[in-house]
């Protein structure tokens, strides 16, 4: 909790509702994004498929999605549905206001990184789950529908009424998350949560040993956890990560190889051109080529 705490220091916990409506669709689709804010989404009506993180969830009438920052997601109704949700911030942010939802399609967030919120399940080192099972189901879905209700309204009391049940909401969820936390210390170790520190951290020098510290491991012990749920070594999984997201800005975006380079995390261009190489078999600037082709 050290780096929880460390973090609260400078951005408390303060709720912020940045968008909240009802959606009452027939069958429909929201192509490919990834988000700044969290996405909390309850199935009121019909039956959802949502990918996250390359998973897909089924949801049916009664359950609660939960999307955390910078999550890759697609998101489906595969008949009418009424999906009320909420777009939100869980950690304090000065700039929150130039914040938003992000668009469908909007894969590509490096211009954004300073408006991207933490991710609970790394800062609390546990893992939350996409399909959210509240221990109180019944107050947390009144609550949530009555956050939304109140958020209709502009008027600056319901407003605000609509905030506060939004933090009875977070607290709510981290008491559940916090309470599995204390049950899983007895239970085999999960590194969930390592996976997204990595996606958020990418273009900064990341150490196995810096990893090990946040997950309370010795350097041999995460080491072997890594390899032993992900199939490969912590060095392997990031750099396959760095160069997955080399690709995308190569592809989608008009950045440098250097700017491509630097949110990547690598050294320098030479490093990242000489290791995009060995991996891919292709120069960066011949794979960008490739695809203007296609």
């Amino acid at each position: 909790m050290q780096i929880l705490q460390e973090y609260l220091n400078k951005h408390p916990i303060v709720p912020y509702i940045r968008e909240c409506d009802y959606a009452v669709r027939k069958p429909w689709s929201m192509p490919e994004r990834r988000l700044l804010d969290y996405l909390l989404i309850y199935v009121q009506e019909g039956t959802c498929n949502f990918r996250v993180d390359r998973t897909l969830y089924e949801f049916h009438k009664g359950e609660f999605c939960f999307i955390q920052p910078n999550s890759l997601n697609d998101l489906e109704g595969i008949v009418n549905t009424v999906t009320p949700f909420a777009h939100f911030d869980v950690f304090y942010a000065a700039d929150r206001e130039q914040s938003f939802p992000t668009r469908a399609g909007q894969v590509e967030l490096s211009a954004y990184l300073h408006l991207m919120q933490p991710r609970l399940d790394e800062m609390l080192q546990v893992e939350v789950p996409v399909k959210l099972k509240p221990k109180n189901s019944t107050r947390f879905r009144d609550t949530f529908l009555q956050v939304v209700e109140f958020w209709q309204d502009r008027d600056p009391l319901m407003q605000l009424k609509a905030q506060a049940g939004l933090t009875e909401l977070v607290i709510m969820l981290m008491e559940d998350v916090l309470e599995r936390k204390q049950s899983q210390r007895t239970s085999p170790q999960t590194l969930n949560w390592i996976t997204s520190y990595f996606s958020f951290h990418l273009n900064e020098p990341l150490s196995v040993a810096d990893m090990a510290r946040r997950a309370n491991l010795s350097h041999s012990r995460f080491h072997d956890l890594f390899k032993q749920q992900y199939g490969m070594t912590p060095h392997q999984y990031l750099l396959e990560m760095r160069i997955n997201h080399a690709c995308e800005l190569l592809q989608n975006t008009k950045l440098t190889q250097k700017q491509v380079a630097d949110y990547c995390g690598f050294s320098d261009i030479h490093h990242f051109s000489k290791t995009f190489k060995k991996k891919l078999g292709i120069a960066p600037g011949q794979f960008r080529n490739d695809c203007k082709k296609e």
